[in-house]
């Protein structure tokens, strides 16, 4: 597989140290284009289809983030590489695969490309394809919600998702019933994992039997059989995948 990329990078030491890098170490990578503030990275994204974009952080003109703006919906992945670690949190919300720290570690810079490798075979390996989970989950499995006076016996298979509020988790019904427990995601995520259900984002653990639809874009996103369209956290596409043959 190879993966079609533009360094968006102010300066061009860097760019040609990370053009260099991803020339011997990864050559699955191939850079189409180069650009040095976010009005270039657009012109080259709007352009031709991408795979991958390795945005430094700070830039002329905006940064990585007001470029991720500007873009929108998205079918590329995302590698940050910058100096400044305070970005990491920004980063992740911004749905980016990896984030890499300044000066590039060469093991760093190939584990994030194979990541992004890896999460592009799968998603092609699926492309309009029908969904079928590949899963040996007892669908008759039970869990206790607990209430004030005793607790209430769930069907799992009836759960569509789980939501995060807080330290409060919301469990999302087959028969459009919604329960809130006083306790974390967290907490549902190991009371389940003997299910199949996948936790696709931090607030978000959802019933792969429930899933209709993998839908690629900014960090990719999957549909339930209700319609409810979930984001999928980029660092989690690949074990959601993985239910899937």
């Amino acid at each position: 597989m190879k993966l079609k990329a533009i360094l968006v990078e102010d300066e061009e030491t860097s760019r040609a140290i990370l053009k260099n890098y991803l020339g011997k170490y990864c050559p699955t990578v191939e850079v189409v284009g180069e650009a040095s503030n976010i009005n270039e990275a657009l012109e080259l994204i709007r352009a031709q289809e991408l795979d991958l974009v390795f945005p430094d952080v700070e830039m002329p003109y905006g940064n990585a983030f007001d470029l991720l703006d500007k873009v929108g919906d998205r079918h590329f992945e995302t590698i940050f590489v910058t100096a400044y670690n305070h970005y990491a949190i920004d980063a992740l919300n911004a749905h980016a695969s990896y984030y890499l720290m300044k000066p590039i570690a060469i093991d760093d810079l190939i584990k994030a490309v194979d990541y992004v490798v890896e999460i592009k075979t799968k998603e092609d390996a699926l492309q309009d394809q029908v969904l079928v989970p590949n899963t040996k989950t007892n669908i008759d499995g039970k869990i206790t919600i607990p209430q004030q006076n005793g607790f209430e016996v769930i069907c799992t298979a009836d759960i569509l998702f789980c939501k995060a509020d807080d330290n409060y988790t919301e469990i999302y019904l087959n028969n459009n019933k919604k329960k809130v427990v006083s306790k974390t995601l967290k907490y549902f995520e190991e009371a389940l994992q003997e299910s199949s259900f996948a936790r696709v984002h931090k607030s978000y653990l959802v019933n792969v039997n429930e899933v209709v639809k993998y839908v690629k874009g900014k960090g990719g996103s999957v549909i339930l059989s209700n319609g409810k369209e979930v984001m999928v956290s980029p660092s989690k596409k690949s074990d959601l995948l993985a239910y899937f043959k």
